[in-house]
């Protein structure tokens, strides 16, 4: 089995994602503190809330500084829905908030135009690069959303999915080792499995 580490930030319910990564054949462990993240292998970052709250758990754990030191070292990273957004240089929302930096870029409001904010339930992803990490899912995989910020990259080439949601966003990004995803594999039944699947091969 795959080990894999998910960071717990304590502002998130890690059953679902550590049940959906076991199924996908990984062998989970939970880092709560920062020594927790010397021996992994690969790191996942959930979260689910605001931007300064997602920073202000990480920072208060001690996690920040210790997930910028795993991402150096090469091993594979994937921030999921909020922490996909922690991965980058700063937030916007509420006020402006200084991220983990390991993506440049900033994360805005949505632009939802006429359409329900946030943007929340199925929609595609337009599959815009080769990655590993989404290797045998259709060209326009069905994901999971919800969500009322998008991660908007400095670099167009860090961006291999996109989706519509009035606005066209980056819902999908990669730098190097570094991976995150703004829908949710888990809740994404075959696809979002899938996905998890080929994280754990990384």
């Amino acid at each position: 089995m795959a080990a894999v580490t998910i960071v717990d930030s304590g502002i998130c319910n890690l059953a679902s994602i550590s049940r959906s990564l076991e199924r996908a054949g990984g062998r989970v462990h939970v880092a709560s503190g920062p020594e927790d993240l010397t021996l992994a292998q690969r790191l996942v970052l959930p979260g689910v809330g605001s931007f300064p709250a997602g920073m202000k758990a990480l920072n208060e754990r001690g996690l920040s500084e210790a997930i910028r030191d795993f991402a150096a070292t090469g091993k594979p990273v994937l921030g999921i829905c909020l922490g996909m957004q922690l991965l980058f240089e700063t937030g916007e929302e509420f006020e402006p908030t200084t991220g983990l930096g390991l993506i440049p870029g900033r994360v805005r409001e949505i632009r939802a135009g006429d359409n329900p904010s946030p943007h929340m339930g199925w929609n595609r992803v337009n599959v815009t690069a080769d990655d590993p990490l989404l290797r045998d899912l259709p060209a326009e995989p069905f994901l999971y959303f919800v969500h009322s910020y998008v991660c908007e990259p400095v670099e167009a080439s860090d961006v291999i999915g996109e989706t519509e949601y009035a606005e066209t966003f980056c819902s999908v990004v990669r730098r190097g080792n570094v991976r995150g995803i703004q829908a949710h594999p888990e809740k994404s039944q075959r696809c979002g499995a899938r996905l998890l699947e080929n994280f754990l091969k990384l």
